[in-house]
């Protein structure tokens, strides 16, 4: 029985140290060196003075992450698996583990992908995400109206254009990246509508009200939506100072209890100068 509330108790300081201690900065300090070696690994020289070393170094860092994992899933038990972020982390280590050889050597450059793991140490990117994650569905309606604005602009376009500009506007398939083109403004004018207009003088007359629909009221619609649900995170998260509502609570309770007695100790001060007045008169 002693030996088991020990093992419980060690699981217990591991996972505590790991999850709440100095150990999330040690992670975040790992992270940043894992991303720098990945880096570098992409460099030819480099890789042929030190590439042994980056490797090994590489291992090691890996090998320290899959000792996290292990300490936080022994801590956290089944509770692990419900964390979403959680999961991420698992799921990035794990395929950094997939051996990278034959037709799976494409997963050792999606190695990089454990440099994401900084989204969850560093609290501000995590609340960004978060904040992209619950507009999720707003912007998927917006989506789905900027879908249909394509679908019929690529049908006018094939139908109006399609004979004297194939390239651009032959197929449905080829109208939406043109109207792609156009919506990103990129060599919209000088690239695309321009020579349109050239055979087709009143073209302006379609691609304008496109480029207003598209690029400046849907997609300032987008950006709303995503600001709106950030400031939601943010209304729904404890303070910036990192304490949670209890704890804010009672710090506004300690302040005031702490201003209730100054303020009894001026009152009795200044009864006690009022008392020695009142002495003196009555002595004169």
């Amino acid at each position: 029985m002693e030996s088991v509330l020990r093992r419980e108790s060690l699981w217990a300081r591991a996972g505590e140290w790991v999850e709440n201690g100095r150990g999330q900065y040690v992670i975040t300090a790992l992270i940043v060196i894992n991303a720098a070696i990945l880096g570098l690994e992409t460099s030819p020289t480099v890789v042929a003075a030190v590439g042994p070393v980056l490797s090994i170094v590489d291992r090691i860092i890996l090998a320290v992450f899959v000792l996290e994992l292990v300490l936080r899933i022994g801590y956290r038990r089944g509770a692990f698996f419900t964390d979403g972020w959680s999961i991420f982390d698992l799921l990035v280590v794990a395929i950094a583990l997939v051996p990278a050889s034959g037709n799976l050597s494409v997963l050792r450059a999606l190695r990089v992908l454990r440099v994401l793991r900084l989204v969850k140490m560093v609290p501000r990117l995590k609340r960004i995400v978060q904040a992209l994650l619950s507009s999720i569905p707003g912007v998927g309606m917006i989506l789905v109206l900027m879908g249909i604005l394509f679908y019929v602009g690529a049908v006018i376009t094939t139908r109006l254009f399609g004979a004297e500009f194939p390239e651009w506007f032959g197929t449905i398939g080829a109208s939406l990246y043109s109207l792609f083109q156009i919506m990103t403004l990129e060599s919209w004018s000088a690239g695309i509508v321009r020579p349109v207009m050239a055979e087709y003088p009143y073209a302006w007359a379609f691609f304008i009200p496109f480029i207003l629909a598209t690029s400046f009221t849907i997609l300032n619609l987008v950006v709303a939506v995503i600001v709106d649900a950030l400031q939601t995170v943010q209304a729904d998260e404890p303070e910036a100072t990192g304490r949670g509502p209890e704890e804010a609570s009672a710090a506004a309770d300690e302040a005031l209890a702490e201003e209730l007695r100054l303020l009894r100790r001026e009152v009795g001060e200044l009864r006690e100068m009022l008392r020695i007045q009142t002495g003196a008169g009555r002595g004169g």
